[in-house]
């Protein structure tokens, strides 16, 4: 009998190590860092070479793709003519604020506080064209078996027309969804939150939340986080801003806590902290922790750059947030902080030059990597005390960069928007491995799931795979 617990235990725990290294449920991978620990995808590919299959996504849209079990989701916008094309819109050249972020008097937040912010640059956006010269557009989640490309399932999720336009190098699908192996839930902003079964059933959809007014017209491109029972979902703009916890089974509020924030494009991060679980978020005024089991701000720190776009990441005990537009910053904070944590012990180190701007950092192997603003521009430095392994390191083949730097089987992947995705060793010394490109453009984050890598393209998703 003990004989045969023993391998019934064995059998178990090989099966969730299997199913930790064959899914990636949320953009950024299971811890939210961009990490991949047990997966172990190719290095070396081509449009031909260990492409397993290729498939066109209609449409446009800039959210990564998911992986749970044998099923893979997508998301896209399309318009009768089969494409979403981006309505001119932001002031800004060349940003594409996408997923895959004033000083004021700041709120100490709480369970649905209805302050009004009131930030240093306003709170109206002055660019981007409005709804009247829009198309409408046919929002689609698409669900393709993961070891053929065939497509299973699509649902058109909503048919609207946007109330005000996005950059010229946006879209109107630039969240990405998001499971749990139960359902996944498909965000497209003002246009609601979707949670669908595997199978594609609608089990429950929010339209509730109004319309977004984002900075200049740039469009919009936060995504969900799935923490445990809770869906938490951003809504940070040039109106009311907030973050929202919602039942994920049901779709209900279970707390909403203002925000004095204008527009944001960051993804909420769950971290534990002696065995409670916060919500870490980036913002222009501060980024910030909350409570998870109640929306109450925990701690915050200013210092943040203009609209922050990159995501926080976390490990060796801190959790690193950075922005990289008209400034630079990366901060490293201790979690056990309370209210203003700026000048105190809680932060571990700052770095105030060549910061990212859209991609988020990458947290791996006790180390962090970022690039220059939206440059191929990399530096590396020790989490735990900020010290650089390298600097600003120019990498050949990749000049801008929206697609978040991803960690896998000992190597870090960096994509550019010109489809090339060079692959480095995870180590402090640089070093390239390949350089690889699929002979399109690539703005969505990859997505390493066992031994494989899920690349969503301008036209089309692959699956690499030796």
């Amino acid at each position: 009998m003990l004989k045969f617990t023993a391998s019934l235990a064995l059998v178990l725990f090989s099966t969730a190590h299997a199913a930790r290294a064959d899914n990636w449920g949320h953009w950024r991978g299971p811890t939210g860092n961009g990490a991949a620990e047990d997966a172990s995808p190719p290095t070396e590919w081509s449009d031909r070479k260990n492409v397993k299959w290729k498939v066109a996504i209609p449409g446009k849209g800039s959210g990564s793709p998911v992986i749970w079990g044998d099923k893979v989701f997508v998301v896209t916008a399309v318009t009768a003519a089969g494409e979403s094309k981006p309505q001119p819109a932001g002031r800004e050249p060349s940003r594409r604020p996408g997923g895959g972020q004033d000083a004021g008097r700041r709120p100490e937040g709480g369970r649905d506080s209805q302050r009004r912010p009131s930030g240093r640059f306003g709170r109206r956006s002055s660019g981007g064209g409005r709804g009247g010269s829009l198309s409408t557009l046919d929002f689609k989640l698409l669900c393709f078996e993961r070891k053929s490309g065939k497509l299973l399932w699509q649902q058109s999720v909503i048919k609207a027309k946007p109330h005000e336009g996005t950059h010229s190098t946006n879209g109107f699908a630039s969240g990405s969804p998001c499971t749990d192996g139960e359902h996944v839930y498909a965000t497209f902003g003002s246009r609601g939150l979707y949670c669908y079964t595997l199978s594609g059933k609608l089990k429950w959809k929010r339209t509730d939340f109004g319309k977004l007014t984002m900075r200049n017209g740039f469009g919009e491109g936060s995504s969900p986080t799935i923490a445990g029972e809770l869906l938490i979902v951003p809504w940070d703009h040039e109106g009311q801003s907030s973050v929202y916890a919602l039942n994920k089974i049901t779709g209900k509020t279970i707390w909403r806590t203002s925000r004095d924030e204008p527009s944001c494009w960051a993804t909420p991060l769950v971290v534990e902290h002696k065995g409670k679980k916060q919500v870490v978020l980036n913002g222009q005024t501060c980024a910030r922790g909350y409570d998870l089991a109640t929306g109450k701000e925990l701690w915050r720190c200013s210092g943040q750059t203009q609209r922050p776009v990159a995501s926080p990441v976390a490990g060796n005990g801190l959790v690193f947030v950075g922005s990289g537009f008209r400034g630079s910053f990366l901060g490293a904070f201790r979690l056990d902080g309370k209210g203003d944590i700026e000048k105190s012990k809680s932060v571990a180190w700052v770095i105030d030059r060549d910061t990212p701007d859209i991609a988020s950092p990458l947290y791996s192997s006790g180390r962090v990597y970022f690039y220059k603003g939206k440059s191929g521009m990399l530096s590396c430095v020790d989490a735990a005390t900020g010290k650089p392994h390298y600097t600003v390191e120019r990498i050949s083949g990749i000049n801008s960069t929206y697609a978040s730097p991803i960690a896998a089987g000992g190597h870090v992947y960096l994509t550019g928007r010109g489809g090339t995705t060079v692959v480095i060793k995870d180590a402090g010394k640089l070093e390239v491995v390949a350089t690889n490109s699929l002979g399109e453009g690539i703005d969505a984050t990859p997505a390493p799931a066992g031994k494989e890598l899920f690349i969503r393209g301008e036209k089309h998703l692959f699956c690499i795979s030796k």
